[in-house]
């Protein structure tokens, strides 16, 4: 119970940082036409595949006790998790959203400022529009994160009670040969993402209606 907590909350975390700090940036690399923007693109398409573990031991070498951000006391909590997390989704978040809206239909920019939509009216309304590809972009970015292995044990240490995770129990377990324990911890977290993901469908049939 106890890592599906740690699970639970280090995910919110790291996905309210994703999605606040995320969908604007993404937005505003497919929205506007600005100096530096396909740069910012390749950099955020770049660390779509960025190595996990190579996350890990660079925020582990920040929030150590000699790096710029050990006197916070980041390592080895769950808030700790949660940076490593945000770090591996925000590149999903950025590059997705900006894909989608470019990938919107260029007569819908047009039609929205030929009816008077102007500044923060037509930003809204584009946004709007674009809802449903930004629930699959959240939903992309839960999975990268609610299934993270390799930076929750770096930056958590899987402490028990404390940082271990369903991930990380699951490694654990499976390494000390409870192939039971490890498959009903997995058996969670199937069903927590698909509880998610059908929260998400209901939605979108609703809104549909």
């Amino acid at each position: 119970y106890s890592a599906v907590y740690v699970t639970m909350v280090s995910t919110i975390y790291a996905m309210v940082a994703t999605m606040v700090i995320g969908l604007p940036i993404g937005f505003a690399l497919g929205y506007y036409r600005f100096p530096g923007r396909r740069f910012i693109r390749l950099i955020s398409d770049t660390l779509l595949s960025f190595p996990t573990g190579l996350v890990g031991l660079l925020v582990y070498a920040f929030m150590s006790r000699r790096g710029p951000l050990g006197d916070f006391g980041l390592l080895f909590t769950i808030k700790g998790m949660a940076v490593g997390q945000t770090i591996l989704a925000l590149p999903i978040a950025v590059s997705l959203t900006a894909q989608a809206v470019e990938g919107m239909d260029v007569r819908y920019k047009q039609t929205l400022l030929t009816l008077g939509a102007r500044g923060k009216q037509a930003l809204v309304t584009t946004f709007w529009e674009l809802r449903y590809a930004l629930l699959l972009v959240s939903v992309t970015a839960f999975g990268r994160i609610f299934t993270e292995v390799g930076v929750a044990m770096m930056l958590g240490g899987n402490i028990k009670w404390e940082t271990r995770t369903i991930t990380t129990a699951i490694a654990l377990e499976t390494g000390k040969g409870e192939f039971a324990q490890g498959i009903a911890l997995g058996i969670v977290l199937l069903f927590v993402a698909f509880l998610i993901n059908a929260a998400l469908t209901i939605l979108r049939r609703r809104e549909r209606a």
